[in-house]
């Protein structure tokens, strides 16, 4: 999480975003794959609102971590709003592993806060160091963002609908690259889910309905074979 921070620091200075402005983000957003994907098309010389489209759109996932983290750790209402700022990857898979709610809440705390404040360190030393670093390109940092959010994906991909998804995903991503504006390659990437969604309920429904059929053809066949037994 540290390297990852101060490599989105370098990344979003390098990208044009100044000092006060790459911390803002990180303080308010606080969910690296978004940060990293807006930063990326600004620099990209994306337009700006598209830019803050596909980054919404990689941030939706949280969303739904909150609904499952609502019902396990059952906070108070007051306290929602400002724990809702924690929930990304990390404090999700450590919540959900503890055994009680106690350890449930002590887990997503411990593990909010302490990412929370390394995050946003490492963002401003990121960003205070760009200069010193020179070229930012040159170094490879901008690839950081991506290789984390697929270390952090990878391991969720146990079925073969969402390697699928995955897959199609990064095929209309890279190519539709190429022939549109940055950052909408991202959001054509979604599409990706309720294709292969669609696909999978078709599959389903024919196989669906060859099963009725061998079961009407065995049904017949018994049928024919009590008529010839009764006949003799």
């Amino acid at each position: 999480m540290g390297l990852s921070g101060f490599a989105f620091g370098v990344t979003s200075a390098g990208s044009g975003l100044t000092l006060p402005q790459t911390c803002v983000l990180s303080l308010l957003v606080f969910t690296g794959a978004s940060q990293f994907a807006l930063v990326g098309a600004l620099a990209a010389g994306g337009n700006p609102l598209t830019a803050a489209a596909g980054a919404f759109f990689l941030g939706v996932r949280n969303a739904f971590y909150g609904l499952r983290l609502s019902q396990v750790l059952a906070l108070p209402r007051g306290i929602r709003p400002l724990a809702a700022q924690w929930v990304i990857d990390e404090t999700t898979a450590v919540t959900l592993a503890q055994p009680t709610r106690r350890s449930a809440r002590i887990g997503f705390t411990v593990t909010g806060l302490s990412l929370y404040v390394l995050w946003n360190l490492t963002t401003f030393l990121g960003a205070l160091g760009a200069k010193a670093l020179g070229d930012t390109d040159a170094w490879g940092l901008d690839a950081a963002g991506p290789a984390v959010f697929l270390a952090l994906l990878a391991p969720m991909l146990k079925t073969t609908t969402e390697r699928a998804v995955a897959a199609l995903a990064v095929l209309l991503g890279l190519g539709l690259l190429p022939v549109l504006p940055a950052g909408v390659p991202v959001l054509a990437a979604a599409l990706a889910a309720p294709a292969v969604l669609y696909l999978e309920g078709r599959r389903r429904a024919d196989g669906a309905l060859d099963d009725a059929d061998d079961v009407r053809e065995d049904a017949h066949g018994d049928l024919c074979g009590d008529v010839r037994e009764e006949d003799r």
